[in-house]
């Protein structure tokens, strides 16, 4: 049975921190914890690095911590790319033919909006602008073409946002069945559906990520609130979920943490940094 954040009392031997962050990290507002800025390089300077693991690509994830960059690290777009410290350290790329075929079939599915994530921007098609003010929320480099059928730029993960809020339905329904033996797919809430290749996931983004800075996976806290956030919870030894988090997301955790307002995160993050003091 899960537990409240104070009964993890290995938390001083944590090295890694890593956050999902709609829903989680961010309040239902979209706003950051006050002074999260400065809790970011508290922890760096106390040898333990923050992680952003989010669905969003690494260019919005750079506009949202540029100040702080290189002190943390930012798992994009569910593992598909991984940054530390301001280098590049992993990046994993979808075929065009590959993500193509993709398109098709959710046109021809005609109840969600194509959303090809590419590393350099989101590729939409014009119709869809519309709905421009969500799509900035997550992606702050958009381009819209009047047609997907000639695009050939890099990407690391494919989406479908689905206006209706019915992307769960949908995935339980048609699409895990079609895919899921191809590439790895998860809801990222009740708005999308996500396209990484087969063993991109946040759970391998945050194992590479372990590698990389020489911490053992058991040394990792991690935070979620949904589907995607589910092989990372699994991947670490201190695994929480957010008090908002739907119900069946708290079996896959460890303890729990406050909600999302109540800026659950940061007072997980602010017991740690008082434990190694």
């Amino acid at each position: 049975m899960i537990q409240g954040f104070e009964s993890d009392t290995e938390l001083p031997r944590v090295k890694l921190v890593a956050a999902d962050m709609d829903c989680t990290l961010l309040a239902d507002d979209g706003s950051m914890p006050p002074h999260m800025l400065e809790r970011i390089c508290a922890l760096d300077e106390a040898g333990i690095t923050f992680c952003a693991a989010s669905g969003r690509p690494l260019y919005t994830l750079m506009d949202m911590f540029s100040e702080v960059a290189d002190h943390m690290a930012l798992l994009s777009d569910n593992g598909a790319a991984i940054c530390c410290r301001g280098e590049l350290i992993y990046k994993d790329l979808i075929d065009v033919p590959t993500y193509h075929e993709l398109i098709d079939y959710t046109l021809a599915d005609g109840r969600g909006c194509p959303v090809v994530c590419g590393i350099e921007a989101g590729y939409l098609r014009r119709c869809d602008e519309v709905y421009d003010d969500f799509f900035r929320r997550f992606f702050t480099k958009i381009v819209y073409l009047d047609s997907l059928d000639e695009l050939d730029a890099d990407v690391n993960k494919y989406t479908v946002y689905f206006p209706d809020r019915t992307a769960e339905e949908v995935f339980a329904s048609t699409y895990d069945a079609a895919w899921s033996d191809r590439f790895s797919v998860t809801n990222a809430g009740k708005e999308w559906i996500d396209f990484m290749n087969k063993g991109v996931d946040k759970g391998t983004g945050i194992e590479r990520l372990c590698e990389h800075l020489g911490v053992a996976p058991a040394e990792a806290a991690a935070f979620g609130d949904t589907y995607n956030d589910i092989p990372m919870l699994k991947a670490v030894g201190h695994s929480y979920t957010v008090a908002n988090a739907e119900e069946h997301m708290h079996a896959h955790a460890r303890f729990l943490a406050p909600s999302n307002n109540d800026r659950g995160v940061a007072q997980v993050i602010d017991r740690l940094l008082e434990l190694v003091s």
